[in-house]
């Protein structure tokens, strides 16, 4: 089965069949998934049929869309009570928030086949809120370097484990064969705050830079962020593709399996895509490494997790926790080995998937994920002290507006709209009304 036949459209609503006609007396229940349009969501709900074999009762409805609007559509609902959907995709930055708000439902009734202490620490600390569980992860990540071997060695270079930002420049600038539409780095363009905005700000804390400072001052008139931003904006002008304020996760994602990107720096999930040969040209050609530094402590790697959550005003919270339970729990990854293969896997979520041999021999890219998931450290992000936590996110209520809109100047100042100096003094301008007028 594979993705490109699964699903294609943006926006998708599958009804499955035979719990509609087994339960004609009228005893089903339906339930409203939302989720987002990358790979691993498509297989889930191309998989459908496979947990309707069990729970033939539950009609599963589906609403698949692009990230930036499922935020937008999913933060609406729930905010306002609207009961629109029984499972939402959300992750590490809403979870503590919307828990706090007693927006989403406990999780802390899943049985006990669902194996709570398998998660890993750091993906489970993120979507728990006073010792409750909110939402249940579908796969980890973290972000690390992909990259095209045979170029690398065509350009004379050899990728260290560890890679520092300098190093990533010049390989860069030796893979670009714009004749040949090979760019040597895709990085995310596309404004949104769980787009350009993740990978600018994870970038930023390797370059000593910080949102804000230890009083909630904003921080976007340093010489950090100077250097961050003008170093992203130049690094993608010399090597990088046209229209790079455009692309974001699932664009890169096809120049790379294109092979139009010398190197990408993206989420590790990438990893089971851009090596499958039913996908991927490049898939026999691709080795990873850890997310850039520049000496100074911290890498440009994030920690997120895509984790399926029940909201409050679901009126069908047990048929939805069903759901949760099949599609996050141990026995989801043995369906998809089955029929994907292992390599395919939904990843960075369970210890036990790193101690399965099966999985460590089918994805070469395993331990370097693991890695990368374990080093970032969203309670401590940055070289100097801040008040927040998260990696390529403040976790406060009002960043997801704020980012939004920070996003679209930083996406204008690589498409040479403005300078980077002009976005960061338009940056710093938005976060000091910001916080003035929400009282920090």
């Amino acid at each position: 089965m594979s993705l490109k036949t699964v699903l294609g459209a943006t926006t998708a609503l599958a009804i499955c069949a035979a719990a509609t006609t087994a339960f004609a007396d009228g005893h089903a229940t339906t339930i409203t998934i939302a989720t987002v349009n990358n790979g691993d969501m498509i297989r889930m709900q191309g998989l459908t049929e496979v947990f309707n074999e069990t729970h033939p009762d539950i009609i599963v409805e589906w609403v698949t869309l692009e990230e930036n609007v499922l935020r937008q559509n999913v933060t609406t609902d729930i905010a306002q009570g609207g009961g629109q959907y029984d499972v939402i995709t959300i992750g590490t930055y809403e979870v503590p928030i919307w828990g706090a708000n007693n927006w989403l439902t406990s999780l802390d009734d899943l049985p006990e086949s669902y194996n709570i202490d398998d998660l890993l620490p750091a993906i489970r600390g993120g979507l728990t809120v006073d010792g409750t569980l909110y939402a249940s992860p579908f796969y980890g990540e973290s972000s690390m370097v992909m990259y095209r071997t045979d170029l690398m060695d065509a350009a004379g270079l050899e990728m260290p484990d560890a890679p520092s930002w300098d190093f990533i420049r010049e390989a860069a600038i030796a893979m670009t064969d714009r004749e040949n539409d090979i760019y040597g780095i895709c990085l995310r363009g596309k404004p949104g705050w769980g787009e350009n905005v993740a990978f600018i700000t994870a970038t930023s804390n390797s370059f000593g830079a910080r949102w804000f400072d230890e009083d909630w001052t904003p921080q976007f008139d340093s010489d950090e962020w100077s250097n961050t931003l003008n170093f992203y904006i130049d690094l993608l002008n010399e090597a990088g593709p046209p229209g790079a304020a455009n692309n974001g996760f699932n664009e890169n994602l096809a120049l790379f399996q294109q092979g139009s990107c010398g190197m990408w720096i993206d989420a590790t999930v990438a990893a089971s895509f851009v090596t499958n040969p039913n996908d991927s040209e490049v898939a026999d050609r691709v080795g990873f490494a850890l997310a850039p530094d520049n000496g100074l402590g911290r890498r440009a790697n994030w920690l997120w997790a895509w984790s399926l959550a029940i909201p409050a005003s679901s009126d069908a919270p047990e048929a939805a926790m069903a759901f949760i339970n099949w599609a996050t729990g141990p026995g989801y990854v043995e369906i998809v080995a089955e029929r994907e293969g292992w390599a395919n896997v939904p990843p960075g979520t369970r210890s036990s998937l790193y101690e399965n041999q099966a999985y460590l021999d089918a994805a070469p890219f395993a331990q370097m994920t693991l890695d990368s998931i374990l080093s970032a450290d969203p309670t401590n992000p940055t070289v100097d002290p801040v008040p927040y936590t998260g990696v390529q996110f403040v976790a406060i209520p009002e960043f997801a507006g704020l980012a939004t809109e920070i996003g679209q100047v930083f996406s204008s100042a690589l498409a040479g709209l403005m300078t980077a100096e002009e976005a960061l003094a338009a940056a710093q301008a938005l976060a000091v009304e910001e916080m003035d007028a929400a009282g920090y």
